[in-house]
């Protein structure tokens, strides 16, 4: 399951994080990195996912 959400973190970098955490403040401020530019987006997502356990929201 790790290595299907860290490929949907470089294809659809919001995607990846709402399946982590839902719809809170990583994931907005995921979006708004990946309007900025995709790469801020996939390098929060990643940053993100190895950060933090499913689930737990620590950051």
């Amino acid at each position: 399951m790790e290595f299907i959400r860290l490929l949907i973190a470089f294809l659809l970098p919001p995607v990846s994080v709402y399946m982590q955490f839902g719809i809170g403040k990583h994931f907005w401020i995921n979006c708004l990195l990946t309007l900025l530019g995709v790469v801020p987006g996939i390098l929060h997502a990643v940053y993100v996912m190895a950060a933090n356990k499913p689930g737990l929201e620590r950051l």
